[in-house]
């Protein structure tokens, strides 16, 4: 087998369950509050950490989360 007939297999992600079904809610305004929770996306730090390699139930579930936070920031607005 010459160079040119061996296979070149794609470089492998640097996470294997990157997946595009749960949108990032990051809006790129990026700042975290004295809870450490993003005032653009309302995520927790932790969660912003997480999410490349969460399943997409669980950024179901960190989008849920910031949601929560979103409706009671607004509620005392």
């Amino acid at each position: 087998m010459t160079v040119s007939e061996t296979p070149v297999k794609p470089p492998k992600p640097l996470f294997s369950n990157v997946s595009t079904a749960v949108p990032s809610p990051c809006i790129s305004i990026c700042r975290l509050d004295e809870d450490k929770v993003c005032t653009g996306c309302q995520r927790h730090v932790e969660d912003i950490r997480e999410w490349r390699a969460a399943t997409d139930e669980r950024r179901r579930e960190i989008v849920r989360q910031a949601d929560l936070r979103r409706s009671a920031t607004s509620d005392h607005v």
